[in-house]
């Protein structure tokens, strides 16, 4: 009972805090599109890589450093665990700084790169720019929030998320609307919102509750691999939904062109909100798992997972029940021009896209669930899979082959096929 009360209370505070996190770029889709139109939309949607990719690394360097600290803390070993904290925190600062000379120097460049053509260009390379010199807050957000919770608080990391998003909702009327500042109001109220963030978790320090401190560590090689490999699927978790937005954006252009961009960028956005549900659950049985695995308690390990993946599908359910039946009014949202073109591709795109929310459940947890229990390789392998080695192949495959359908299903047989290589892996594992 214990257990299951700890588990409620974990993963629905984590749930809670990524649908918030998650509206930091959904926020944005919805009032980008009103202010700023379909090509606005495409910009954004263009622009949303870099994101992950910076959300991706805040959180490799925080979920291995946290599993670390965990586990060492639940052994009485105080003073390595702070040096878990201590190491990534020296890791973020590191990719702080190549995110900010990018931004300074290389904005335009990443631009072109991500395919924006001359109709939405100035409107991303505002967008990136801001982004990546936002990049130290996202960075240091991700490592207390992680942290945090592995220090027996998630009440106030759930806080803070909350917090971050809903400043990110407001900024993003007053600068758009009020003020008038276009896209880079937008991503000035995105990048915001994790300084608010940390200012939330910051009474927690300053009252000395926490136990990981900076303390003196070696910048080893051995130990920046190890925390950095327990953190990997948390990295491609992200990085694979900014990898699938770069492929699909390419491949969308040539068959349906800006309007198809800008309605994928309606999915891509409903998509981050759907995989922040089953990240939260996955975040949410991490403590609870590396603390139980560090204690040697292995029968409470099993049924914390079994437990998660329980709850992912019934939640899934839900969630396919709710976008199959409310396609035509969510993709409306989004459609402020009333673009019948966009409104029927993205329609067609939910109903179809969203059938790999089970699959996608099942393979986030079960990635978290190795990572948390120190085999860092089962889990890099599913986040892997699901991330480059699969869907990539299979989207260019599959549109060559249906056309557009075939580019909305390449998502759902892309986790139906990790999800067999997951359940493999977990039962040899047992």
């Amino acid at each position: 009972m214990n257990t299951s009360r700890e588990y409620a209370k974990y993963t629905s505070l984590n749930v809670l805090g990524m649908i918030g996190l998650s509206c930091y770029i959904l926020a944005d889709t919805f009032f980008v599109a009103k202010g700023l139109g379909s090509n606005g939309l495409a910009a954004l949607n263009l622009a949303i890589p870099v994101y992950s990719l910076i959300h991706g690394t805040g959180l490799m360097l925080a979920m291995g450093g946290a599993t670390q600290f965990s586990i060492l803390k639940s052994q009485g070993a105080q003073r390595r665990g702070s040096q878990a904290f201590s190491l990534a925190a020296m890791l973020a600062c590191c990719f702080a700084v190549l995110f900010v000379l990018t931004g300074i120097f290389g904005a335009g460049m990443v631009t072109r790169l991500l395919g924006a053509d001359q109709a939405v260009y100035q409107m991303c390379k505002i967008y990136l720019k801001v982004l990546l010199l936002s990049s130290p807050a996202f960075l240091a957000n991700d490592l207390l929030l992680c942290f945090v919770r592995n220090d027996g608080c998630p009440q106030l990391a759930m806080a803070a998320m909350l917090g971050g998003s809903f400043s990110n909702i407001i900024l993003d009327y007053v600068f758009i609307f009020l003020c008038k500042m276009g896209i880079f109001g937008a991503v000035l109220a995105t990048g915001l919102a994790p300084v608010i963030g940390i200012g939330i978790q910051s009474a927690y320090l300053i009252r000395r509750k926490n136990t990981f401190h900076l303390v003196k560590t070696k910048f080893a090689q051995k130990e920046v691999f190890k925390l950095m490999a327990g953190g990997v699927p948390s990295l491609v978790a992200e990085l694979s939904s900014g990898i699938v937005i770069v492929v699909f954006n390419g491949i969308m252009l040539s068959l349906q062109g800006n309007t198809g961009v800008a309605a994928y960028g309606v999915i891509t956005n409903l998509s981050l909100v759907v995989i922040s549900i089953f990240t939260g659950i996955a975040q949410g049985i991490q403590p609870i798992v590396s603390r139980c695995y560090g204690a040697g308690e292995s029968e409470k390990v099993r049924y914390v997972f079994r437990y998660a993946a329980v709850t992912v599908m019934a939640s899934s359910a839900l969630i396919y029940v709710g976008m199959f039946l409310g396609a035509e009014q969510i993709a409306a949202i989004f459609n402020s021009e009333g673009n019948v073109r966009l409104q029927q591709i993205a329609v067609y795109g939910i109903r179809l896209y969203f059938i790999a929310t089970a699959f996608a459940g099942f393979n986030i947890i079960t990635s978290i669930y190795f990572t948390s229990i120190d085999r860092a390789r089962p889990g890099n392998a599913v986040s892997l899979l699901r991330g480059v080695v699969l869907i990539v192949p299979l989207a260019f495959l599959m549109s060559a082959t249906l056309g557009l359908t075939g580019l909305w299903l390449t998502f759902p047989l892309t986790e139906l096929l990790t999800a067999g290589a997951a359940a493999v892996l977990y039962f040899k594992s047992k």
